[in-house]
């Protein structure tokens, strides 16, 4: 047991650090609501979008864009999503090690893959590692539009056009509720099984769905990364309230046992006094 000073030091710097973390509790919690408005509001879009692209590709034969074809796979890209900040509980570690393990699991060397950064996080962790990084993003807003990942998400969909690798997954924590996310593999291309899904509207198209679909599929796959970016923005703010909250409930925990700890020492300290008033009394006499 320390001192008297020393206990009452570590409760008043224990109480400014809970009343940090219960800030930042109640920031992540009013950006949580935001994210969470922005990630539904964009479901409609993703339907549709996707909808539409599986209607014209089922009903076009001679299908030729290398975006619906599959290749031997000679090289393989990851779009890991993560935070640029830490205090977010176990969110960018389970993302981290999910991806990692299955790369791992997937291939022999690390020249077989690819990896493009959204996050701080994530850039850091496979640059550390070796792994050739060929593109990343990092700093995105609380909220982030589609302008400020469009250069990347075109980007990623122009290297699998071109070549540059043989398919693209992504991997980013599924916003489930505030307390539950799920740790989401997506395939994002080739979209091989967009044709073979069933649309539910028939359309009319000119001049051709080939034509459309030039333009349409990257649209399409570009929608597929911004949409798991907003997902994953939701789980990060998600996740780090319930470490602020967590946090904020053990500094209250270690407030009260330095409390009591403080009060005993005190007691003992008025005892040992009087203790010793007493004794010199009866020395006297």
């Amino acid at each position: 047991m320390g001192s008297l000073r020393e206990i009452q030091n570590r409760i008043v710097s224990t109480k400014k650090t809970s009343q940090i973390t219960r800030a930042m509790q109640m920031v992540s919690a009013s950006k949580l609501n935001r994210a969470e408005l922005n990630a539904k509001a964009y479901v409609p879009y993703m339907e549709k979008i996707q909808e539409v692209t599986s209607s014209i590709a089922a009903g076009t034969t001679d299908l030729s864009h290398p975006m619906l074809i599959s290749r031997e796979v000679k090289k393989s890209a990851y779009i890991i999503i993560t935070s640029d900040r830490g205090l977010a509980g176990a969110y960018n570690s389970n993302i981290l090690r999910a991806a990692a393990n299955t790369i791992t699991e997937r291939h022999n060397a690390k020249e077989d893959v690819v990896i493009v950064a959204i996050g701080r996080i994530g850039y850091e962790f496979f640059t550390k590692r070796g792994f050739s990084v060929v593109d990343s993003v990092i700093g995105l807003s609380d909220q982030p539009s589609f302008a400020e990942i469009k250069e990347i998400a075109k980007k990623a969909v122009g290297m699998f056009a071109d070549g540059t690798y043989d398919e693209l997954y992504m991997y980013y924590s599924h916003f489930v509720s505030a307390i539950s996310h799920e740790i989401t593999e997506k395939k994002v291309l080739p979209l091989t099984d967009i044709a073979s899904e069933s649309a539910t509207t028939s359309y009319e198209f000119e001049p051709s769905g080939q034509a459309i679909l030039e333009v349409l599929l990257p649209q399409y796959a570009e929608s597929l990364i911004y949409g798991a970016l907003l997902d994953s923005k939701a789980s990060e703010h998600a996740s780090r309230m319930t470490a602020m909250k967590s946090a904020t409930d053990n500094a209250g925990d270690l407030i009260d046992s330095l409390t009591l700890s403080f009060n005993r020492a005190r007691q003992a300290s008025i005892t040992q006094q009087i203790t010793e008033i007493v004794g010199g009394v009866a020395a006297l006499e």
